[in-house]
Order: C-alpha cells, then sequence, then structure tokens
C-alpha cells in the first residue's frame, strides 16, 4: 500500500486555534503534516474553513462530533457541512459513560450508531467512535469495547487513540488484529504511565508492532496525532512528534 497520511487532531491546538486558526493551520502544514482533525470550527463556516485548507494544502481527515450531530435531522445538516470541507470520516469523540456504565446502554450505544452509520453510507460517508480508557475494563463479563462493536453495523469504524488504549489496559495492536478492516483512521498518542508528558516515540509504545498492524489488518487510511505534553507549548509538542514520526518512516 502506499505511505499513509498523518494528520494532526486540531484539539492538541484549541487555545491556538482559538486565537488564529489561519495562522495555526499555516503553522501545522509548514511541519510537514497532511491533514487536520476539527474539533470545533472556531465560529467560521464550512467554505471559509476549506478555503483555509485549500491555501495550506490540507486535508480534512476528520471531524470530531457528538453523537447528536448523527441523530435525526442533525445527520444532513452535519453531512452537508463535511461536504464543503471535503470530508467524510465523521467521528463521534464521547459517550456519556465511566466504569460503571452496564452493558445495556453500550448496546443502545450499537444500535444507534448503526442506525448512523447506515444513513451516512448511503451519502459516503463513515461513522465512527474514538475511545478513551474506560472503554477497556471489564464490564458484565465483555469490554464496553467489544460490547460496542462486536454489536453494530460492521460499517461503524474504530478510530483507535492508542495511548488511551494502553492507559486503560488494553493492547491495540491485538483489538486491531481483532476487528480487521475498522480501524480507517487511527489516534496516534504516547504512553508511559501518562498521556500528557509524553512526545510520541518516547514512551513504551511499540511503533513498528503497531505501524505494521494499522498497515494490514487495520486498513488504515489516516494516522491522526493527538498529543499534549503539559511540559511544552502545544505547537512545539506536535512539531516534535511529526519530527519522531518521520525519523520512523512516516
Amino acid at each position: 500500500m502506499g505511505t499513509i497520511p498523518v494528520g494532526l487532531q486540531l484539539y492538541c491546538v484549541r487555545a491556538d486555534c482559538a486565537r488564529d486558526l489561519p495562522g495555526t493551520l499555516a503553522a501545522v502544514a509548514k511541519m510537514g503534516y497532511d491533514g487536520v482533525e476539527f474539533a470545533g470550527y472556531h465560529g467560521y463556516s464550512a467554505a471559509d474553513l476549506r478555503r483555509m485548507l485549500d491555501d495550506t494544502g490540507l486535508k480534512c481527515c476528520g471531524t470530531h462530533l457528538r453523537l447528536d450531530a448523527l441523530q435525526g435531522d442533525e445527520l444532513q445538516r452535519t453531512i452537508e457541512f463535511n461536504r464543503v470541507l471535503g470530508n467524510r470520516f465523521l467521528i463521534v469523540a464521547w459517550l456519556e459513560h465511566d466504569h460503571d456504565t452496564p452493558r445495556s446502554r453500550w448496546l443502545e450505544y450499537a444500535q444507534a450508531f448503526a442506525e448512523a452509520a447506515a444513513r451516512a453510507a448511503e451519502q459516503g460517508f463513515v461513522v465512527g467512535y474514538h475511545n478513551h480508557f474506560d472503554e477497556f475494563k471489564v464490564v458484565e463479563g465483555e469490554t464496553p469495547w467489544d460490547t460496542f462493536f462486536g454489536n453494530t453495523d460492521p460499517r461503524v469504524i474504530m478510530q483507535m487513540d492508542t495511548g488511551n488504549c494502553l492507559h486503560g489496559g488494553g493492547d491495540p495492536v491485538a483489538i486491531l488484529k481483532q476487528y480487521p478492516g475498522r480501524a480507517v483512521t487511527v489516534h496516534l498518542k504516547e504512553w508511559d504511565g501518562s498521556w500528557n508528558r509524553k512526545i510520541i516515540g518516547e514512551g513504551v509504545t511499540n511503533w513498528p508492532e503497531l505501524f505494521a498492524a494499522c498497515e494490514s489488518a487495520g486498513a488504515t487510511e489516516w494516522y491522526i496525532v493527538e498529543q499534549e505534553n503539559e511540559n511544552l507549548a502545544p505547537l512545539e509538542c506536535v512539531r516534535r512528534c511529526r519530527e519522531n514520526l518521520r525519523k520512523m518512516g512516516k
């Protein structure tokens, strides 16, 4: 397969985006990122955002949403907005849950995503879910991750956040192989007892093994950096992450 492009989840640099979105996008492009994933639009229209992307040569590799943006009449509005952005990945960033959320609730989520995925697919869009860490703690005999992805439409993609998975005790490589073809976009985050004090390539993650799984079983189309480091300015953190990924051949 060809080289997988590398994007940046803009939540990492949210304060910079709020102050100067055009300038931040230009800086991200200069670092060598191929695309960005939005987490809010800072009051800009879809047309304005697309113009900024085109000006910098960046692609939109996803957008983070709430589940209600994919339900009822909101789904069509979400699709129209993202069609202008040139983005087809509609990713729910968070679901109301904690380590005690019952299995029945995860089955309800699975059904809601199945319905959204079926409707979105009719127009060429993909629905997915981005994990935190609670999804890898066993509840009623299995992990919420398995309850959810084992009982929803196989078109629902899993946006594996590697650091969050490791934090929760999960094995991202094993999960990629367990659900082949569904890790279409993957969040790269380092882990070594903390996910906000590291830089990609400077923790315990076995990156060569992870990349191999993404590029075989995962059918990954985008790597997306989501890394924060409380000891570095956000733009410096993501710049160093991009440099380290380049050293790893990405």
